[in-house]
């Protein structure tokens, strides 16, 4: 059996110093262009294969990055917003050295093996998303030593860096356009109120509705799934409330409360108005196209990850919230 070429070898068919052949390997940009051409004839004629983990020791980098998401392994693979996001982090890696690792670590033992996981050194760094307050995962994240950036603004009680919209911003948008519709007697659907964005989209929705004298009928509480969505419509029916216009948390609360309203014969939007958040796909292909305000989940993903290679490569970017909100504006409301 032959023998696996080692760098040693390289240098030597190249006729340059052990490490020289090193630092082109790196791709250090400073060597002699003549000897980068030497260490990469011999590198292809002798069939070297750099030993990344040796590399890797010798560094403390492992040209990975994670992508973590405490969410419950269904939930995540429910939801189009986090296929959308998984997608536009791999994307935007994807002229660089790194590569995505996912770290699903909702449910049971899931914040103990994410503490192994940032222990061990996995990844250089980490993007979180779908966070929630409470528990001892956003403390395990805090003490990370490790860079970390935010899709969303982060939980209460860490200080890092994120890229979000302005979800206060967006509740009133739907309170605007519920009330330019002439709807009046609105209920809301939130989302989980223990994560920034479902307590924020609420506050700037009732913030809206003061403004104008009048306040939210009833408030139902949801989780952003469909499921949530179903029942608290469920809730609201048996409540014999005159509701006109209900604000879902999302556009899955959304598409859940839509199914419900369906079967008991309400029209929508003739009878009660509805309107969404994340402007999901499934939400364009619903059963009546879905109002929304868009949450841009491939944009804030990708920024999220570049303010990450910043980070890595000793830039000091700041947290970035977008303010441009579009409300697609469908069947709905």
């Amino acid at each position: 059996m032959s023998r696996v070429p080692t760098l040693e070898d390289v240098a030597r068919a190249a006729g340059v110093s052990r490490a020289t052949a090193s630092r082109v390997v790196r791709g250090d940009v400073n060597v002699h262009g003549e000897k980068v051409l030497a260490v990469e004839g011999a590198i292809k004629s002798l069939g070297y294969v750099p030993n990344t983990s040796a590399r890797s020791l010798a560094t403390r980098s492992t040209d990975a990055i994670a992508l973590i998401v405490p969410e419950p392994d269904a939930l995540v693979f429910a939801d189009p917003f986090f296929g959308t996001a998984v997608a536009a982090v791999s994307s935007r890696l994807a002229d660089s050295d790194k590569q995505l690792l996912l770290v699903l670590s909702g449910g049971p033992g899931g914040p103990e093996r994410l503490r192994r996981f940032i222990r061990a050194r996995h990844a250089d760094g980490l993007v979180v998303m779908s966070h929630h307050d409470g528990g001892t995962w956003a403390q395990i994240l805090s003490d990370a030593d490790a860079p970390v950036v935010f899709i969303g603004r982060p939980p209460t009680g860490v200080d890092a860096l994120f890229v979000d919209v302005d979800n206060v911003e967006g509740g009133r948008v739907a309170a605007r356009r519920l009330m330019a519709r002439g709807r009046h007697r609105l209920a809301v659907i939130t989302g989980a109120l223990d994560m920034p964005a479902g307590r924020d989209r609420l506050e700037g929705f009732c913030e809206e509705l003061a403004v104008h004298g009048i306040g939210p009928v009833t408030t139902e509480i949801g989780d952003f799934t469909a499921t949530s969505g179903e029942a608290a419509a469920e809730r609201l029916l048996a409540s014999g409330l005159d509701i006109d216009g209900i604000f879902a948390g999302n556009d899955l609360t959304a598409i859940g409360a839509l199914r419900r309203l369906t079967r008991a014969g309400i029209d929508v939007p003739d009878d009660i108005a509805l309107i969404g958040f994340d402007d999901i796909a499934i939400a364009r292909e619903s059963i009546n196209d879905l109002t929304t305000i868009a949450n841009p989940a491939t944009e804030l993903s990708t920024l999220a990850t570049s303010m990450l290679l910043d980070l890595l490569g000793g830039a000091r970017p700041e947290s970035i919230v977008l303010q441009d909100l579009v409300l697609r504006e469908r069947g709905t409301a």
